[in-house]
């Protein structure tokens, strides 16, 4: 195989791997729905604590 050819392949294969590894990136990325209720639970629990801390810093 001479170089010409080689890069003619590199060219083909090269992009529809990209895309390939992609779209598995994105696929198993996205978290379940569990997940996602537990992560907004966590945050508002977080954010209710900091409201009661800024609130009893104004008091003082």
């Amino acid at each position: 195989m001479d170089l010409g050819s080689l890069w003619g392949v590199l060219t083909v294969v090269g992009p529809i791997l990209l895309a390939a590894v992609i779209i598995w990136a994105i696929l198993n990325n996205r978290g379940s729905a569990r997940e996602k209720s537990h992560t907004e639970a966590a945050t508002r629990r977080m954010y209710d604590e900091q409201d009661r801390e800024d609130k009893a810093n104004e008091n003082r």
